[in-house]
Formats: structure tokens, sequence, C-alpha cells
């Protein structure tokens, strides 16, 4: 018969993870509203704005202000491209992620609770970016005509 000897270990906890982000927010893009979601103390704030160019560059002035420096928005269709380019210009590191590999998650069903999943993923530092492939993509959709004039000389 062995003898062997029971060493009792503690258990790993599990539960808490994290943050290497705390200066994140989560975005939820859609044709018409944008759903962010960032921190505020120890809870989230959300705000919607609208789709106009003068509203994204309210939405970029209000992450300055909440000092954001990162920020993870789901790549839904071409609906990303104007925000993206706002937000990279202001400085922001902007992470481009694939909407379906966030969709097969349970209980996500409203567009505020994407703003916010997205927002506690980027924090804990759990997403991809796929911003280099998806943004040389959408350039194409959106590239002027050959032959378009950029500059005119007189």
């Amino acid at each position: 018969m062995s003898t062997k000897k029971h060493q009792t270990q503690k258990a790993i906890d599990f539960n808490v993870l994290e943050q290497i982000q705390p200066d994140a927010a989560g975005i939820d893009v859609g044709a018409s509203e944008l759903y962010v979601c960032v921190p505020l103390d120890d809870e989230q704030q959300i705000k919607s704005f609208s789709t106009f160019t003068v509203d994204l560059h309210h939405l970029a002035d209000w992450l300055k202000s909440c000092r954001i420096k990162t920020v993870a928005m789901e790549s839904t269709g071409i609906y990303w491209i104007p925000l993206y380019d706002i937000l990279e210009k202001r400085g922001f590191e902007v992470y481009l992620v694939n909407a379906h590999h966030l969709k097969n998650v349970s209980g996500r069903k409203t567009d505020i609770s994407d703003c916010q999943w997205l927002y506690q993923l980027h924090t804990y530092g759990l997403l991809r970016n796929i911003s280099s492939s998806r943004r040389n993509s959408g350039r194409a959709c959106v590239s002027p005509p050959s032959g378009y004039v950029d500059t005119v000389s007189i």
C-alpha cells in the first residue's frame, strides 16, 4: 500500500481578472447611432451619439475629456470607417474587432449591452485587433475612382 502524503494547495481564484487597460472604451457602431461605454469611477457610463460627422467629433472630444486612450469597436459593415479615421487622427489607439467573434456570446441582446461587453473585454486585453486587414479592405470600397483629380493648380 502506498503512503503518499497529500499536500494542500491554495486554489487559484479564476473569478478575478486584472484590468490591463483601465483607460479603455467600448463602442457599438450602428448605421444611425453609436453607443459608447467608458469607465466612471467604479462604474460605467454609457452615452449615445448620432453618426453625423459633427457628432463623431463630439464623441472624440468626450472620450478625451474622460481620459480614454484606447477604444474597441465592432467592424459592422462600412459604418466604422469615418469614426475610425477621426479617432485615429485624434491619437486614440483604435481596436477594430470582428463582430462575428462577439455575436456568439449569450446575454448580449442590445446595443447598450454590446458596448458594455466591448468595454469590459477591452479593459482585460481580451480583444484581437483586426484593423490593418479590415482597414485596407474598407479603403478599397471608398477610394476615389481612377483618374480622380486630387488637387487643381491654376
